[in-house]
């Protein structure tokens, strides 16, 4: 049964039965808002031709268009995260709705490379504060079992299909219209969104207690430093100062975040949250699987514009594909894990996405769309449709109420994170490939960075069998 959270003051806690029609109705302004913030991830990949154009960007400056907006995002997801627990989740999520539409405007009006740069960074803070209020709302609205399950089950169904669904609106609005047209349209559904979330989205407790600051700006800067030193690889080498001194930066910054977070009277994330052996096997899993995810929109879409010469509008339609199979196998998500373990749809799901990368990655200047992207996507869409929901719960459950928003900002970092840096790390293995013909090297750019993405995740499958199966086969022990 579905239970929702009280209206108005009354604690998260208590949560009284609901009818199912209010209760759609909530996780439907969860899911449009959150997929709102997902879109945004993938709509400039297919304006990217003409954004280069327009702007005068390099192909490692291009980068930085995705990586300004999913680093913010990312770095400052455990912050937005404890905001809502500290003013509730509502009355953060509002705020970010605001914010979000508004940089959105900035982002369609950018005329140079550092106004859309910094524009790209504003939106991400909007994007970092709302993405873990939503989870943490459908969390807290929705009881563990199979009301979670189903709703879990739309909310990573629009994670799976707004990247791929991204495309296809990008495309459409960049051959008709301009790739500007793709945020506008951000304006009036964010104002919908925030019109119907005042109405009826539930609020949450307000807790006592303050900021980590120090952590969250250490946990920005040390991931930002490393993504700027991958970068920076791609245009001066491995063993350039401008290379090395961003990576150790980095690398110094992360391990002083971890030290902050230990000793933190209330640390911006909780390391009692890895005491749990599936939910660091979600983490981990995660990291790894976006990061491939994001490499291959990025590069499949570069790939299909300039071998294949085909329009923005052509280029979103052909990842329809995967978007219908993911769609397709994401709503069965919910039968299949009263049929199965989740731990077995996890895997089957990343198993499949993992047979269709390496497919993927043979593509060459005379590949074929039909056999050489277009049958790949059909495996990458199921698998994704299969291991969303199940990698997304396996992150939150069983989480105290306390550390709702910190679990919900967690699951969302490693998300953004290791989108992030895998894309700098393929970018930069990619730009050190030349055949001396602009098609010629972006085929084999991209099929080497697909092969990147196929090894990522390949390690995903590792990390599911040696961490996620055991850890359930264990709980399952326990329970008889």
């Amino acid at each position: 049964m579905t239970t929702i959270a009280q209206r108005g003051s009354a604690p998260a806690t208590e949560k009284p039965k609901g009818d199912p029609a209010y209760a759609t109705l909530i996780l439907a302004i969860i899911c449009i808002s959150y997929f709102m913030v997902i879109l945004d991830n993938s709509i400039v990949f297919t304006g990217l031709p003409q954004i280069r154009s327009d702007l005068g960007f390099s192909e490692t400056g291009l980068s930085w268009i995705t990586n300004a907006y999913v680093l913010v995002f990312g770095g400052l997801l455990l912050l937005g995260a404890r905001a809502g627990d500290l003013f509730g989740h509502r009355r953060v999520f509002l705020s970010s709705l605001v914010v979000f539409s508004l940089t959105s405007l900035l982002v369609g009006a950018a005329q140079t490379q550092w106004w859309l740069i910094s524009a790209r960074a504003l939106q991400g803070i909007g994007a970092a504060v709302l993405a873990p209020s939503a989870l943490s709302l459908l969390t807290r609205s929705f009881a563990e079992g199979r009301a979670r399950n189903r709703a879990m089950a739309a909310y990573s169904a629009v994670a799976g299909l707004g990247a791929a669904v991204g495309l296809v609106v990008g495309g459409l609005v960049a051959d008709l219209v301009s790739w500007r047209a793709g945020f506008f349209l951000n304006v009036p559904i964010g104002i919908v969104m925030v019109v119907l979330a005042v109405r009826f989205l539930p609020e949450t407790d307000r807790r006592r207690g303050r900021f980590d600051v120090t952590g969250a700006l250490l946990a920005t800067l040390g991931s930002t430093a490393l993504v700027l030193g991958i970068v920076n690889a791609a245009d001066f080498g491995w063993t350039a100062p401008l290379t090395l001194i961003p990576l150790l930066a980095g690398a110094v910054m992360l391990g002083l975040f971890v030290r902050v977070e230990r000793r933190a009277a209330q640390p911006i994330v909780p390391l009692r949250l890895f005491a749990s052996r599936e939910r660091s096997g979600a983490y981990i899993t995660r990291m790894l699987y976006m990061g491939a995810m994001m490499s291959f929109f990025f590069f499949t879409a570069q790939f299909v514009q300039s071998v294949y010469h085909w329009t923005p509008l052509q280029t979103g339609l052909s990842f329809l594909p995967m978007t219908l199979v993911n769609f397709v196998f994401a709503v069965q998500v919910p039968r299949l894990l009263e049929r199965a373990r989740k731990p077995l749809v996890l895997l089957t799901g990343v198993a499949l996405t993992t047979a269709g990368m390496v497919w993927l990655s043979c593509l060459g200047l005379h590949t074929s769309y039909l056999t050489g992207v277009g049958l790949p996507m059909v495996l990458i869409g199921a698998g994704q449709g299969l291991a969303l929901a199940p990698l997304t719960s396996s992150g939150v459950d069983g989480v105290a109420p306390a550390d709702a928003g910190a679990g919900a900002g967690l699951v969302n970092t490693v998300h953004q994170i290791g989108s992030a840096l895998s894309l700098s790390i393929l970018t930069a293995v990619a730009a050190a490939v030349s055949t001396g013909h602009e098609a010629a090297d972006i085929a084999a750019r991209s099929g080497t960075a697909l092969t990147g993405s196929a090894v990522l995740l390949a390690l995903a499958v590792v990390a599911v069998v040696t961490l996620i199966v055991p850890s359930q086969a264990t709980r399952n022990e326990r329970s008889l």
